[in-house]
């Protein structure tokens, strides 16, 4: 059995999207969990099993997985004919693989740094900046539609949604921002929300 922890308009909604763009929602249940939010609204859920009191969490038989990177990777391989990532084992998973580490351990921590406007050699030094963020996108760019090539990926559903979310992180760039508005016009995407206000709505 598969169960996302997760709270409306938060980290965890990226993964309610992938869930709809695998078309799996009947194969994955969905408990809303409250946060501590940024603004100091909310509190920790004791209904929540996530270590931090965070969302996403995805129990799986047992078994707990928490990060997006890790929980999208673990759901695309899960359901391979879903086709939002390569096949595992081959060289384009590691790439895929490659994007979900990357967005965990750089871009997120340079766009909040740099939302933050805080800068110190010994960050610079380790993820780079914005900037870096955004050469890296492109250069993917440049070479298809999307970050993996012709095809749209999970990698494109996690890498676009800080932008998606923040607007005004979004960089002067018409292939990125071409790219963010296709990412946030899918279907699945928009149906995520859709649900979210209605979780919302109840809560």
């Amino acid at each position: 059995m598969l169960t996302l922890f997760h709270a409306p308009k938060s980290r965890s909604s990226a993964i309610l999207a992938l869930i709809e763009e695998m078309g799996i929602a009947d194969k994955v249940k969905v408990r809303v969990v409250d946060i501590l939010r940024q603004d100091g609204t909310g509190s920790r859920d004791p209904a929540n099993p996530h270590p931090e009191g965070k969302v996403p969490a995805l129990l799986h038989d047992g078994q707990m997985i928490t990060e997006r990177g890790a929980i999208i990777a673990h759901l695309v391989s899960v359901f391979p004919e879903t086709g939002l990532a390569p096949r595992p084992g081959s060289p384009e998973w590691g790439s895929f693989l490659g994007w979900m580490a990357w967005y965990q351990g750089v871009m997120e921590p340079v766009l909040l740094l740099d939302f933050l406007q805080f800068s110190h050699p010994a960050l610079t030094a380790t993820f780079r900046g914005h900037a870096e963020v955004v050469a890296r996108l492109r250069a993917a760019l440049e070479q298809g539609p999307w970050l993996m090539g012709e095809q749209y990926s999970a990698a494109d559903m996690l890498c676009h949604s800080p932008y998606g979310w923040f607007t005004q992180m979004l960089p002067e760039d018409p292939l990125i921002r071409d790219w963010v508005a296709r990412c946030m016009a899918r279907p699945a995407r928009v149906a995520a929300l859709a649900r979210d206000a209605e979780l919302l709505a109840v809560a």
